[in-house]
């Protein structure tokens, strides 16, 4: 067990670790709200996604922010000596729906979904369509059919981290020194 300066230098250094964590936290969500992780722009949604959250009573018009469900369940969990900052693997959206496997999917885009087509979706794919002011695809109203889908790469953890990590060092050190030299006695 630590004792004196030991005790004190390890404490200076376990709060600048959880002060940098906090940072690259409040880095991730400020790069999701500005759409602009590690300064590299977020591509926008397409028509038809804009549509969609129309159609289904959203009006925002920004990638990954629907109803900042992804945004706001980035964390810092502290377990021991290790600091974890990202989505936390039991981290839900209020639709219960797995953060995890979409913070995935927006950060490295997916594989092709092939979806078949129902007679309700057809109808929502035309009012689809028609909220986007697109004329459906040719042969979209017969025949059973699927729907292709690809979500394409959003990176928003990869070029924050980045970012973040340079001159990491130099700004670690400079905040356990002055928690180490804070924590001192008066006078030194």
């Amino acid at each position: 067990m630590l004792t004196g300066t030991g005790a004190r230098f390890a404490a200076a250094a376990e709060g600048a670790v959880l002060e940098q964590a906090h940072r690259l936290r409040n880095e991730i969500v400020s790069g999701i709200t500005d759409q602009a992780p590690g300064g590299r722009s977020l591509a926008e949604p397409s028509e038809l996604t804009l549509a969609r959250r129309r159609l289904l009573g959203f009006r925002g018009t920004k990638s990954l922010l629907v109803r900042a469900d992804l945004r706001n369940s980035v964390s810092v969990i502290k377990r021991g000596d290790t600091v974890f900052v990202g989505i936390a693997r039991s981290a839900k959206s209020r639709d219960d729906e797995d953060l995890v496997d979409i913070a995935s999917v927006q950060e490295f885009g997916s594989n092709p979904i092939v979806i078949p087509i129902t007679p309700a979706m057809r109808r929502f794919l035309g009012a689809l369509f028609r909220e986007a002011g697109r004329t459906p695809e040719p042969g979209a109203g017969s025949g059973a059919g699927v729907v292709v889908v690809q979500v394409p790469a959003r990176p928003f953890l990869r070029p924050a981290m980045a970012a973040f990590s340079r001159d990491l060092d130099a700004r670690l050190a400079a905040s356990v020194l002055r928690r180490f030299l804070n924590g001192g006695p008066r006078g030194v």
